[in-house]
């Protein structure tokens, strides 16, 4: 994305400082988009991979990516006996605490925590994978806690857990407990007490699918001047009024049965959105009508030419890059504006889904096979400038790479290794 465009989006309202540039306190950092504004990294890695830094153990089993804010980075993980929290001084890798939220390892596929925390000032707020809103101070200290089925009548559209890293917009944390009366959920940052809720009957969402929630996380989106919380669900992409929590639309062809999870990406009025499973991709724009807003199609991209199982896309500069294929992760480059592809799919270092982060002209791939690439984040063509397998690597890759002041976060289950980049 130009320098101007990435300023656009911030002065939209996606999202509120809560530290300094340099941090990456949230799911996909500062703004939800992947992107980091970093300059001056190393732009080749042939022959000379990152320099690793520190690799310690202790975050827990899991898949969660982590936040960095003011010094200190946090993750969660399944602990003996609980899931939860842990914080890890970025100096060193030093263990700073461990705070359990729920008495009991959460059972689902694919075992572990799913939730990057989202860190706001002194607090920081996640899901467990089980369906727990917590709130817990940046020391561990747990403030309040909200069970998404006790409360909400909450549920998944299918079985490997609730994956969403709550959203903090203002004073309220926003979250999706997927439930018929409350799919999606806006509470008061302090206390946890409900100020809105969202009811949809899911008769409204379309055939495609599965009721319940999906496993991304919200966004924001000014789209048709009106503002308003952009999620994947387990019948698509819905829109939901952030004033009042009002159900706005939904996108439901971009559904599939079994599983709905990249975040969808925002752009002004337009919506970028793909999924797995044999789906497909689509660009959506947000126009106004009467108090509300509706989402038209302006194209559709059949599977075979672009569907992201998991790993996420980016948006840079106008065009869209990231991993084609379902349970693939073949770099791809799209034009979004026409939904030409510009290169690809390519074959890949590593095999599986790929998790794709930017920083200064670059992507940084990571596959489920563990292998890490650096490739030049450009239409003109695909351009590998080197790889390297991290000094840990045990089952499936699927924590998104970190960028933070230089450095190159990698979670692999109970390791977390830090690169100099």
């Amino acid at each position: 994305m130009k320098k101007a465009i990435f300023l656009s989006v911030i002065s939209l309202g996606i999202f509120s400082p809560v530290s300094n540039a340099k941090d990456w306190p949230q799911w996909r950092g500062p703004d939800r988009t992947g992107l980091s504004s970093e300059k001056g990294i190393i732009k080749s890695w042939e022959g000379s991979p990152p320099k690793l830094l520190w690799n310690v153990e202790g975050s827990g089993r899991g898949f969660s990516s982590v936040s960095i804010s003011k010094g200190v980075l946090y993750t969660t993980g399944n602990f003996e006996g609980g899931q939860g929290v842990s914080a890890f001084s970025i100096k060193d890798g030093k263990l700073l605490w461990k705070t359990p939220v729920t008495d009991f390892v959460p059972e689902h596929g694919y075992q572990g925590a799913r939730s990057a925390p989202t860190v706001d000032g002194e607090r920081l707020y996640i899901t467990t994978s089980n369906g727990v809103i917590a709130c817990l101070s940046i020391k561990g200290k747990l403030l309040w806690s909200k069970d998404f089925k006790k409360e909400w009548k909450g549920k998944m559209m299918s079985g490997w857990g609730f994956s969403e890293s709550p959203l903090v917009d203002g004073d309220r944390v926003v979250c999706t407990p997927g439930g018929n009366d409350a799919f999606m959920v806006s509470l008061d940052k302090r206390t946890g007490e409900t100020k809105w809720k969202t009811k949809i009957d899911s008769g409204e969402l379309g055939k495609k699918g599965k009721d319940g929630a999906g496993y991304g996380s919200i966004v924001i989106s000014n789209g048709g001047g009106v503002k308003q919380y952009v999620q994947m669900t387990g019948r698509g992409v819905i829109g939901i009024g952030a004033k009042d929590g009002r159900y706005l639309w939904n996108y439901n062809d971009v559904a599939n049965s079994t599983a709905n999870i990249p975040t969808p990406i925002v752009d002004g009025d337009y919506v970028f959105c793909s999924t797995g499973y044999g789906t497909g991709s689509a660009l959506l724009k947000i126009v106004k009508k009467g108090s509300g807003v509706v989402a038209e199609e302006v194209y559709f991209l059949k599977p075979k030419t672009l569907q992201n199982h998991h790993g996420g896309l980016l948006l840079i500069d106008g065009h869209i890059y990231g991993g084609h294929k379902h349970n693939g992760g073949d770099p791809i480059c799209i034009e979004m504006k026409s939904g030409k592809v510009k290169w690809g799919p390519e074959k890949g270092v590593g095999h599986g889904s790929a998790c794709v982060t930017f920083v200064d002209g670059y992507l940084i791939y990571r596959y489920q096979s563990g292998h890490v690439a650096l490739v030049k984040a450009t239409p003109e063509g695909y351009k590998l400038e080197g790889s390297f397998m991290p000094a840990h690597q045990e089952a499936e890759s699927w924590a998104h790479p970190v960028v933070s002041d230089g450095k190159l976060y990698i979670r692999e289950q109970n390791h977390i290794m830090c690169y100099q980049l």
